[in-house]
């Protein structure tokens, strides 16, 4: 079974950051791709490791991202 879910990378300091919001995994690496690329491994890892209970309790299915402009200073 196949399923699509969120990366959210980010900068953070010498490296990125990588975050999955449906399952609150998160990995990191030194470049983007290296970072998307652990956290797909650190998904399937968990996805085939973790009990099915687990991951039931663990999925957020609605997740919305945006940007919102926001006053300040």
């Amino acid at each position: 079974m196949r399923k699509q879910l969120t990366a959210i990378i980010e900068k953070e300091g010498d490296g990125y950051v990588s975050f999955c919001p449906e399952y609150d995994i998160a990995s990191q690496g030194s470049t983007v791709e290296e970072a998307r690329n652990n956290l797909h491994e650190a998904l399937e890892l968990f996805l085939k490791t973790a009990s099915l209970q687990e991951i039931q309790s663990r999925f957020h299915g609605e997740i919305y991202i945006t940007r919102m402009d926001v006053a300040f200073g």
